[in-house]
């Protein structure tokens, strides 16, 4: 069993149906969150993936709508019993930043609080992040506002790959990334500083010889965003989803 569920598809601007950008990663022995946001333990459930079978969270960056939710995860996880180690990757800028917020709280001073382990990823391409029977990931920097990662993540069982782009503008670390992924998972913001739109995104697939594109963290609310994968399809002659909160990608 390997797959992804998307908790949250939209850019930084929610609405009723999307919640902002991030993912869990579900295999046998290990379940990864990347990023945090909203009501942590609530999104879980309602993927149907028991909080206490978390063992990583993998935080791309420091900006809001990606780790508004990690003070309230830690917190619930302490608060219902969590005894065992909790593991957070970041860039040593995102981890610095993820301990200060956590210092306004407080957080050295609540009792039995169970451990943490910071894992500060140096900034350079294809970075290890995890390895482990089922699963290898590695980080690249991309092209964002502030420090940010995109990831790779190998599935040995079933030899799949899938690529995640995070926030970015069109980079060639995507494209490294992404090189021959079954499944790239590309942002689709609009281009701009930072960001990329749906045919750049198509772009990125196409010279990755990815097999098939997810668009993500894209424009949500009053926009009608079905028009995006036809942007893609562009650019691109695979096969091109959009992504929605709850939907589930197999590596098997």
């Amino acid at each position: 069993m390997a797959k992804i569920i998307i908790l949250g598809s939209s850019n930084a601007i929610p609405d009723e149906r999307h919640e902002n950008t991030h993912m869990v990663i579900v295999g046998k022995e290990r379940t990864v969150l990347v990023d945090c946001v909203s009501n942590p333990i609530l999104r879980l459930k309602q993927a149907n993936v028991d909080f206490n079978s978390l063992t990583d969270l993998v935080v791309t960056h420091f900006h809001p709508d990606h780790v508004s939710g990690v003070p309230l995860l830690l917190m619930d996880m302490w608060l219902m019993g969590r005894k065992k180690p909790l593991s957070v990757y970041g860039l040593h800028q995102t981890v610095d930043r993820i301990e200060n917020l956590m210092g306004f709280y407080d957080w050295q001073n609540w009792p039995n609080f169970f451990p943490i382990v910071f894992h500060r990823l140096p900034s350079g391409e294809h970075t290890p992040v995890m390895d482990c029977s089922e699963m290898h990931i590695f980080a690249s920097p991309v092209q964002h506002l502030i420090p940010t990662i995109g990831l790779r993540v190998e599935f040995p069982e079933s030899g799949k790959v899938f690529a995640y782009s995070c926030d970015t503008e069109p980079c060639d670390a995507v494209v490294k990334l992404a090189n021959g992924a079954d499944v790239l998972m590309h942002e689709s913001t609009g281009a701009g500083v930072g960001h990329s739109s749906a045919a750049q995104a198509g772009e990125i697939a196409a010279r990755a010889h990815a097999g098939s594109l997810v668009l993500i963290h894209y424009p949500t609310g009053a926009n009608d965003p079905r028009r995006y994968a036809g942007e893609a399809q562009a650019t691109f002659r695979g096969s091109v989803k959009l992504a929605e909160d709850f939907m589930e990608l197999s590596f098997d």
